[in-house]
């Protein structure tokens, strides 16, 4: 049970939970299974339909890109962010594949099953979910750009293409 108030204590601290109540984050908690992962663990694969989504309490996640078996990171996803919810949420086979990439990687785990059950017991916590794996998709894909863009105007020079 102490677990659960702690896990409890952190999430109510989080976006995610920011306008639930400590009972609803608890409701949320009872949906989930905390997962942990050590250091090079995969967390979910490339071309795998996303079956669960994570969210992460402790540590952190990298994306990895595979070309020509060449992979390259893309993205860390940190405490508090959301893995895997592009697949999980489109049905569609994953482009990234996902690890831990320090030892003690603490993943709050929401399977399909279990999100399916909570639309329809609790669609306000479903709701915040969704909104919350907007926002998390939002961070990743400016970090991204912003990459992208930085690199882009240091081999290219600025104002070129």
């Amino acid at each position: 049970m102490t677990a659960k108030i702690d896990l409890a204590s952190f999430l109510n601290q989080q976006y995610l939970c920011e306008s639930l109540t400590i009972k609803e984050v608890q409701t949320l908690l009872d949906y989930t299974d905390l997962v942990e992962f050590k250091k090079g663990d995969v967390i979910a694969d490339i071309g795998e339909v996303g079956e669960a989504l994570y969210f992460v309490i402790k540590g952190e996640a990298a994306l990895y890109y595979q070309d020509a078996g060449q992979e390259t990171e893309v993205g860390r996803m940190k405490e508090g962010e959301l893995v895997g919810e592009m697949s999980f949420f489109d049905r569609t086979p994953r482009s990234v594949s996902a690890r831990a990439i320090v030892n003690d990687t603490q993943l709050l785990k929401l399977s399909r099953a279990m999100y399916e059950r909570l639309r329809v017991e609790h669609p306000y916590i479903a709701v915040n979910f969704l909104e919350h794996a907007i926002v998390s998709l939002d961070h990743l894909f400016r970090r991204v750009s912003s990459d992208v863009a930085t690199f882009s105007n240091y081999y290219f020079g600025p104002g070129r293409k």
